[in-house]
């Protein structure tokens, strides 16, 4: 696959479709983009480019651990520049968990080059936030202090990165053990901020701020609750919000876990839900 060098770190991608406004879409946690390719391919029939990519320490990227912002910061930054060495600017940005937190926080920062958000699994509350800080970043850092960047190269989320990019180990080994504790530390501490805030990553006045519209499609989890999708939803202007894609279950009734299959059958109902959505904020974008 095509890759560039984005912000000093190489970046791999991949752009589906010929012609149309640009879709970038993005896994969640710190997964590949490979999940994605084939709702990637049913936006694209339906007219639009669809730009996949791997942030970076995910997937076939370079491992980079640059503590002057929170990762997720950082992804949003990668996204935009990827997005104009493309000419692809403006985005629809949109993405899941993790994925969805990139957006949220490239629609703040960047939303001259935003068209609209396409949101699913939304992440929000204390237990999530509690739970997502120790998994991404904690668990790492206490690797580290115990055995090094070995034992972090060894560990199962770094040994796929190099498995995907052999030169991440390099990249790895060559990473001071004290600099990627203080890194991990603070992006744990960065992320652990969101968990009073409506969603992770945003506050409710961000949320009422944003201009661009926004289509959301609930999680039925204890991490990407209902509830936080309807936090959302109310809160960003104008957004529509879906709760019957996956199984509708009471609010005190969630699932512990969510349920990749269950996710993956209701691809075709999430396509028909953004390409109906879509094909309205284009219309919208043609009149104004």
């Amino acid at each position: 696959m095509p890759e560039r060098v984005i912000r000093g770190v190489h970046i791999n991608y991949e752009l589906i479709g010929q012609t149309g406004s640009v879709i970038a879409l993005t896994p969640g946690a710190r997964r590949g983009y490979g999940e994605l390719v084939d709702v990637g391919k049913r936006l694209a029939a339906h007219g639009y480019r669809v730009l996949l990519h791997d942030r970076r320490n995910c997937g076939a990227s370079e491992v980079s651990f640059d503590g002057s912002a929170s990762e997720n910061e950082l992804w949003a930054d990668d996204l935009y520049e990827l997005g104009r060495q493309l000419d692809a600017l403006p985005l629809y940005v949109g993405g899941s968990s993790s994925g969805g937190r990139l957006a949220i926080l490239y629609a703040l920062r960047h939303p001259a080059a935003l068209r609209g958000l396409l949101l699913w699994r939304v992440t929000g509350g204390k237990e999530a936030v509690d739970k997502l800080a120790e998994s991404y970043y904690g668990q790492f850092a206490k690797i580290a202090r115990a055995g090094g960047m070995k034992a972090v190269a060894e560990s199962e989320h770094f040994a796929a990165c190099i498995t995907a990019r052999p030169a991440n180990r390099e990249k790895l080994m060559a990473t001071s053990a004290d600099q990627f504790i203080a890194v991990m530390t603070s992006w744990r501490e960065s992320f652990l901020k969101s968990s009073e805030l409506p969603i992770a990553g945003a506050t409710e006045a961000d949320l009422k701020g944003m201009k661009a519209p926004a289509c959301i499609i609930a999680g039925n989890d204890v991490i990407h609750s209902p509830v936080t999708a309807r936090k959302a939803a109310s809160l960003i202007p104008g957004a529509a919000l879906h709760e019957d894609v996956v199984e509708r279950l009471p609010d005190d009734k969630l699932r512990h876990e969510w349920d990749r299959a269950e996710w993956r059958a209701a691809e075709p109902r999430m396509v028909e839900i953004y390409a109906a959505f879509l094909a309205q904020a284009e219309g919208a974008k043609r009149v104004a």
